[in-house]
């Protein structure tokens, strides 16, 4: 059959091994154990660079805000801080270990659709940097917590702009019948401007919106910088409501195998700035500060997951099965979503194929399936198998089913790897137990 082509940001060393981050993957295997997420550090250094970069050409104020629920870790918002990049909590847990990562707080904005009092009342305690208001109840809930703790708060509108993403149906969240934000087409995005206002606690920055996540096209995004900068031509002048801060969210695609062909950072947001300084101009408004929620984009390529493989099942003329020891434990988007990886040995990236083959799990599910009909050289019991792109919604939607731990993650750079999040043990699975 055909020799297996590699992903674009996969690495060889001399042994003829896949390499991350400079570093052997059955060296990483061997020393941390399978299943493993290792990351190559500088690939997410690199994106954030590319962002960057695109703004500063463009001499526009801006704040790059990582979306948390990509992946969550200490060291994860330790590299944020060292690169001054920014963040979006989800949780009072996101919230907490943002801060003990040594985020900024000024540099953390709290979004959700329902926001308990516990968790706003600590956003407040904490001082962050804004609150990005969700629904009618939460404005009330926050202007009350503001009161009884004698703070003013920042805030962030967000939106629903009517504007559907390319994308699957269960992350599009830009359309009228998302649950999250406020409608425009219904005024309900203008009556909660008019109770912000009037909020004696809370301080508008601007407006937000976020149409849907791994979207491939600039076309959405046009269709929401233009949406979004007529609101605020037409809040100013029915409000002398000038928007400090204009967020136009996160949802730029990456690459997970060969059928995908996403754009690079620097085009998504040239796309953005181009659009809104031009409705800023025409309409003649002030320039906002424009944010981007980059999560997915910065981290999704730069990690691989490392499995060993067990045992096989083949039925001549109807399907081959190779399972691995870990599965929809540790990657949950192929069962949720139908997401398509690829995989392929790490000790022979392009080794040649000789059979199709599907890389199921060890987890007591018919669903659980990592990659379908893929093209694969033989592969044997204790081979290390590479699945490439997963840095984003495998740790962070990692489970226990079936009593099995979450995988151990790995930075890697510059061929040094560092340990930044164990293997769930059996003990640890017990912890909260009450015996």
């Amino acid at each position: 059959m055909e020799v297996f082509n590699l992903p674009d940001n996969v690495q060889k060393n001399q042994a003829g091994h896949l390499q991350i981050g400079g570093v052997d993957s059955i060296e990483l295997a061997q020393k941390y154990g399978t299943p493993v997420i290792a990351y190559d550090t500088s690939v997410i250094k690199q994106e954030i660079a590319a962002f960057k970069k695109t703004f500063l050409n463009a001499g526009i104020k801006h704040r790059i805000v990582y979306a948390s629920k990509a992946f969550s870790s200490l060291a994860m918002y330790r590299l944020l801080s060292e690169d001054d990049v920014g963040c979006d909590v989800v949780s009072g847990g996101e919230l907490y270990a943002a801060l003990k990562g040594g985020m900024d707080p000024e540099m953390i904005e709290f979004h959700g659709n329902n926001k308990t009092p516990a968790e706003l009342e600590y956003a407040v305690q904490e001082n962050i940097g804004c609150i990005v208001v969700d629904n009618f109840y939460e404005i009330e809930l926050l202007d009350e917590i503001c009161s009884a703790q004698n703070k003013k708060v920042s805030v962030v509108l967000r939106v629903a702009p009517g504007i559907e993403a390319e994308t699957h149906k269960y992350i599009s969240t830009g359309q009228s019948n998302s649950k999250f934000g406020f409608d425009l087409d219904s005024g309900q995005a203008k009556k909660a401007l008019t109770m912000l206002l009037d909020a004696d606690n809370l301080e508008v920055l601007g407006v937000h919106c976020h149409i849907g996540s791994q979207i491939f096209a600039v076309a959405g995004f046009e269709m929401a910088a233009v949406k979004m900068v007529q609101l605020l031509k037409q809040w100013k002048d029915e409000f002398n409501f000038d928007a400090q801060v204009l967020n136009l969210g996160g949802g730029f695609g990456i690459k997970y195998n060969e059928d995908d062909h996403p754009l690079g950072p620097a085009q998504f947001v040239k796309t953005i700035v181009q659009t809104v300084q031009a409705e800023a101009q025409k309409n003649d408004l002030m320039l906002p500060e424009i944010w981007i929620e980059p999560g997915r984009s910065l981290v999704g390529e730069a990690a691989t997951t490392l499995y060993t493989t067990g045992s096989t099942k083949k039925v001549p003329g109807i399907c081959n099965f190779i399972a691995v020891d870990g599965g929809m434990g540790d990657n949950i988007r192929p069962a949720l979503y139908g997401a398509k990886y690829t995989a392929f040995l790490a000790a022979a990236p392009n080794a040649r194929t000789t059979q199709k083959a599907t890389i199921v799990g060890k987890y007591c599910e018919s669903g659980d399936v990592l990659v379908a009909d893929q093209d694969l050289p033989e592969v044997h019991p204790e081979d290390i198998l590479a699945i490439p792109s997963t840095g984003a919604y495998g740790y962070s939607m990692a489970s226990n089913y079936n009593r099995n731990g979450r995988p151990a993650v790995v930075f890697c750079e510059n061929g040094h790897s560092q340990l930044v999040l164990k293997r769930e043990t059996y003990a640890d699975m017990l912890h909260l137990e009450v015996e």
